[in-house]
């Protein structure tokens, strides 16, 4: 109801379960995915990462609702392809805007929310397999610069706010930001947020609240 009540915006397909949505997205192909973390049949983090991992559906992105306080898992849909998250107590009109911004490609939402989530999850003691090749992958693959560039991205920046911080254009910023992603084989900045955390270049004590990161 809140989807068809907005002008710019249309359901093509619902569905009750995690199979259910990955059938739908095949069917549809839609720009955008809501999808609820808790669901029967097969859960949202694994519903999002076959949606992520098909190749036919490259330009599908997936908003994933969480409760926040009991979905530490929310990191696994990130790493699994989410472009984002919202806590479901987001209000109408900030959860239609939400769905604007990551159809668009533009930003990670919450980034408050989402560093303090990430950190959390991140300062356990064990680090699974992908974080650590994550880690090496970015010290390997990007130069000095787009480290920096990075360590910024997981702050919660935005290209305006990385250019005025490394004193540069924010057209070269957002360049920056692109190479990273193809180099990492990131979809998009949510996925640079955990390679952030996951490499150390980012630490929960530096990640603090931050702006929304704009695209």
């Amino acid at each position: 109801m809140l989807v068809g009540s907005a002008r710019d915006m249309v359901v093509v397909g619902e569905a009750g379960t995690g199979r259910e949505a990955v059938a739908q997205t095949r069917a549809t192909r839609p720009d955008l995915v809501v999808m609820d973390v808790r669901m029967p049949d097969l859960d949202g983090i694994e519903a999002t990462r076959r949606i992520a991992a098909d190749p036919e559906l490259a330009g599908v992105r997936v908003l994933v609702l969480t409760t926040y306080d009991t979905d530490e898992h929310i990191v696994e849909a990130l790493r699994a392809g989410a472009s984002g998250f919202l806590v479901k107590d987001t209000r109408p009109a900030e959860l239609l805007d939400a769905i604007r911004t990551v159809a668009a490609g533009d930003a990670l939402l919450s980034p408050g929310p989402t560093a303090r989530l990430i950190a959390r999850v991140l300062r356990q003691p064990a680090v699974p397999p992908c974080a650590a090749e994550r880690a090496a992958d970015v010290f390997t693959a990007l130069s000095e610069r787009e480290q920096q560039v990075l360590t910024l991205v997981g702050r919660g920046l935005n290209n305006a706010e990385i250019g005025q911080a490394l004193n540069l254009s924010p057209l070269t910023a957002k360049t920056h930001v692109s190479r990273i992603m193809g180099k990492l084989a990131a979809r998009d900045r949510a996925q640079l947020v955990i390679a952030a955390y996951e490499s150390g270049l980012v630490t929960p004590a530096a990640a603090g609240g931050g702006p929304a990161p704009a695209g």
